[in-house]
């Protein structure tokens, strides 16, 4: 059975396909969409730049995804096959 890891880039049977933005031993979080704040947000609360769209995935659900590929760190958007 796949074990998700950070940064790996995921699709799910129930049609979600992102990258892997957290992982606990119980669920995983799938980055699905990133759009940047506007000035104002920013202005109110400086500490993200982006609004993310996570989707949970618990445990029991890992069976139902399939590793695509990863990424060196969280800041590319480059996606490296997984080797076979």
């Amino acid at each position: 059975m796949y074990k998700p890891r950070l940064n790996d880039y995921v699709t799910w049977t129930k049609g979600v396909e992102g990258w892997v933005y957290f992982v606990d031993q119980d669920y995983i979080t799938i980055e699905t969409m990133v759009v940047p704040k506007d000035p104002i947000n920013i202005e109110h609360c400086s500490l993200h730049k982006n609004r993310r769209l996570l989707v949970i995935c618990y445990q029991e659900q890992w069976k139902e995804l399939n590793q695509v590929g990863y990424r060196t760190d969280k800041y590319s958007e480059t996606i490296i096959p997984k080797e076979v």
